[in-house]
């Protein structure tokens, strides 16, 4: 999540409108990552869609995905394939939800 904020809890859940993503792979298999703004974070407001974030930003988080795994020695599992758009991004969140549902029968306490 990209917040002007600290967000020093994990545990915590918090209100975040989706930007977009990055497709990646991780041991073979699809791991996309979802990019999401703050709500009511005042200083990246204006963000509708990844373009709207500065590209050294995204890169950051592009590295950071293809590099959080690494362990010395071993080859990274991990390809980033590309930046995607909110349109796709939310697809992607959309299919996520229906996964769940289909293994687990509910949402548990995800608001939908």
């Amino acid at each position: 999540m990209v917040s002007e904020r600290p967000i020093m809890h994990p545990e915590v859940i918090l209100r975040a409108r989706v930007v977009g993503g990055v497709r990646m792979i991780d041991g073979g298999e699809s791991d996309d990552k979802i990019i999401a703004i703050l709500e009511k974070d005042s200083f990246w407001a204006k963000v509708e869609d990844v373009s709207d974030l500065p590209a050294g930003l995204i890169e950051r988080v592009r590295h950071y995905f293809a590099t959080y795994k690494l362990l010395p020695g071993i080859d990274s599992q991990v390809i980033i394939k590309e930046t995607i758009d909110r349109a796709h991004a939310l697809q992607v969140v959309e299919a996520s939800m229906q996964d769940y549902l289909d293994e687990y029968g509910h949402l548990g306490a995800v608001a939908t």
